[in-house]
């Protein structure tokens, strides 16, 4: 799958651009996808020192969203958002593979 499989919204870019430059690191923003929460797979998220030779890569405003290729299966589609609200600030996966969720936002199942 190529890159266009995955999105980093503009919120998000500016969110991890400024993360990152706190933390003196390179704005990368890595996804990946790991079995548990309450719905099956949880998602990651956490600044990377680089990509991988076989990540799938999104660039928006500079930034990069990296994902591997496991973890691109369940995730194909996605756009990778931040959204501020009452309850707090975080990264939001829309993903249109998710059969089902749950209300923390950060699991889902397929």
């Amino acid at each position: 799958m190529d890159a266009s499989a995955i999105t980093l919204s503009p919120a998000a870019a500016a969110r991890v651009a400024a993360i990152a430059a706190k933390q003196a690191k390179p704005a990368i923003l890595r996804l990946s996808v790991e079995g548990g929460g309450c719905s099956g797979f949880q998602y990651q998220f956490g600044l990377a020192d680089g990509q991988e030779a076989d990540d799938a890569v999104s660039e928006t405003g500079g930034v990069r969203l990296v994902v591997d290729p496991v973890s691109l299966e369940l995730v194909a589609g996605c756009i990778v958002d931040f959204v501020e609200s009452l309850g707090g600030a975080a990264f939001k996966v829309e993903n249109p593979q998710a059969t089902a969720g749950c209300g923390c936002g950060s699991s889902f199942a397929v």
